[in-house]
């Protein structure tokens, strides 16, 4: 007598289930959040140092005008200081990343610079452009600029040579081989480099709003610490978390898809 074998569950393996990635990120969200909220009420930790998710929404969205406002300010601050760091960025990475001599000089100095905390030079900052938003664009712009230029850099010089080879041999110019053969191969790593220098170009903007601002998010989040009114402090610190996190969802769709833009370099038959 033959025996039929049923297929195990959707989500069974090896006799027990399996979460997916997405929903195991979700429970562990879930357990984080509900930690968050009993910790502060069952006196684990005083409310004035952590307040709970529950409160840190109702007091936030009761004064949704001012961090509505604050918000915009540096959405603003940010967007130019990344259409400023990833400029530059992708153009010196590209001009050091095709010289061999470029790359010999340039490259150690800007990993030095990268190392280094930039965060020290923004009083010098101050000092030339005043605490109003240029100063802020032009430190998160720095901060953000460096992982641009040595992914795009890196990139460029892992670009395979018979892919350059072969459009010069049909005539390429300079200017179409680099739009078309150079920037499609080394996308994958440029973008991974926008990733990370986004990122920066947020924390840049935050923290200095922070250290010396009249506006923004990272100004209400040190005028609310400086007056204890801890539940407004953490819903500035969701509002950054949100804006990091939407820039960061961005350019993952852009990196999943740059990765099937790059040329073929294997030989058809």
């Amino acid at each position: 007598m033959s025996t039929t074998t049923l297929p195990a569950p959707t989500g069974a393996k090896a006799g027990g289930w399996r979460l997916s990635p997405v929903a195991l990120r979700w429970l562990c969200l879930a357990v984080l959040l509900a930690l968050w909220e009993i910790a502060p009420r069952a006196g684990w930790v005083p409310p004035v140092i952590l307040a709970t998710p529950s409160a840190t929404l109702i007091e936030g969205f009761a004064e949704w005008d001012f961090f509505a406002s604050a918000l915009a300010f540096t959405f603003g601050e940010i967007l130019v200081s990344l259409i400023f760091a990833y400029g530059l960025g992708s153009l010196i990475g590209l001009a050091v990343g095709l010289s061999p001599f470029g790359r010999a000089v340039a490259l150690p100095l800007v990993s030095s610079f990268y190392a280094l905390p930039l965060i020290v030079i923004y009083p010098v900052m101050t000092a030339w452009f005043g605490i109003g938003p240029a100063s802020k664009v032009w430190f998160a712009s720095l901060y953000g600029v460096f992982p641009v230029i040595l992914s795009t850099a890196a990139g460029v010089q892992l670009v395979d040579r018979n892919l350059i080879t072969m459009a010069r041999a049909q005539g390429a110019r300079f200017w179409p081989m680099m739009v078309e053969v150079v920037i499609p191969a080394a996308l994958p790593a440029i973008v991974s480099g926008l990733r990370v220098g986004g990122a920066l170009v947020t924390v840049g903007v935050v923290v200095a709003e922070m250290l010396a601002s009249t506006d923004g998010i990272g100004f209400l989040i040190t005028q609310n610490r400086t007056m204890f009114r801890t539940p407004q402090v953490y819903f500035g610190i969701l509002l950054v978390l949100v804006l990091a996190g939407g820039l960061d969802m961005l350019i993952s769709r852009l990196e999943r898809r740059a990765s099937r833009w790059r040329p073929e370099t294997g030989q058809q038959s």
